[in-house]
C-alpha cells in the first residue's frame, strides 16, 4: 500500500490555505459492511456510541476492531484534514491534512471506550510521528478523534499511562499521538472498506510495541 507513496509526501501537515480544494459530492463507497452486511452509514443504534482512531494504514486497523466483541460496525475513512470529500490519491499526496482512520460503532454495555483505546495503543507504535513502520506520510499519524469530553478524558488518561509504561520498559521516545475533536469524517472508497476481509492475504503494516497499555477503566479483551 505504501511503497509507491513514500517518495512523494511532505512530512508536515498543510494549512487550510495550501490544502487541496476537494469537491461538494462525496466519493462513492460501499452501501453495506462486507463482513456483517449492516448499512455502512448507519443509523447508529440507540444506546450505542461512535469512536474514531487513526493508527497507520486503515486496512489492518479496521480488522482489529471489527473482530472485537461488542463492536457493531466499522468503516474506514479520512478525518482531521481540510479538503472536502477527498479521494484516496489526494490523501496520499499529503495535501489534504487527513489521517487514514477507522470509525467504530460499539455497544458500551459490551465493550468500553477504554477497551477500544487500549486496543488502539497496543496495536501500533504511537511514538513514530508522521509514519507507521514503512508507511510514511502525514496520513499515517497516530491520533484519537474524540466525540465528547468523556472520551477525551479516557484518551488522555490512557495516553499518559501508556507513556509511563513505555518509559518503564526502556523506550525513550515520547508518544506522538494527538487527541483531537472529531470533525468531518469522509468515507473511503468502496475497495478500501473491509479490505482484508475481501483480500485475506493483503498488506497490513501494523505492528505494536509489545508493551501492554494500562488504560484506566479497560477490561479483559477476548
Amino acid at each position: 500500500m505504501a511503497f509507491f507513496e513514500t517518495f512523494r509526501k511532505p512530512a508536515v501537515l498543510p494549512t487550510p490555505e495550501t490544502a487541496l480544494p476537494g469537491r461538494a459530492q462525496p466519493v462513492a463507497t460501499a452501501e453495506t459492511h462486507f463482513v456483517t452486511g449492516r448499512p455502512l452509514k448507519g443509523p447508529v443504534p440507540e444506546g450505542y456510541a461512535v469512536a474514531t482512531f487513526a493508527l497507520g494504514c486503515f486496512w489492518g486497523a479496521e480488522r482489529l476492531f471489527w473482530r472485537l466483541p461488542g463492536v457493531y460496525l466499522t468503516s474506514v475513512g479520512y478525518i482531521g484534514g481540510f479538503t472536502e470529500n477527498p479521494t484516496y490519491e489526494e490523501v496520499c499526496s499529503g495535501r489534504t491534512g487527513h489521517a487514514e482512520a477507522v470509525e467504530v460503532v460499539f455497544d458500551p454495555n459490551a465493550v468500553s471506550y477504554a477497551d477500544l483505546v487500549r486496543l488502539f495503543f497496543e496495536s501500533h507504535d504511537p511514538t513514530q510521528g508522521m509514519r507507521q513502520g514503512n508507511d510514511v506520510g502525514t496520513q499515517y499519524r497516530s491520533a484519537i478523534f474524540v466525540h465528547d469530553e468523556a472520551q477525551r478524558a479516557v484518551a488522555e488518561a490512557a495516553r499518559e499511562a501508556y507513556g509511563k509504561a513505555l518509559a518503564r520498559a526502556g523506550r525513550p521516545a515520547a508518544i506522538t499521538t494527538t487527541i483531537e475533536p472529531a470533525g468531518p469524517y469522509y468515507f473511503a472508497e468502496d475497495y478500501h472498506q473491509q479490505y482484508l476481509a475481501k483480500n485475506p492475504d493483503g498488506y497490513c503494516g501494523l505492528g505494536g510495541t509489545g508493551i501492554a497499555c494500562p488504560a484506566p477503566g479497560a477490561g479483559a479483551l477476548s
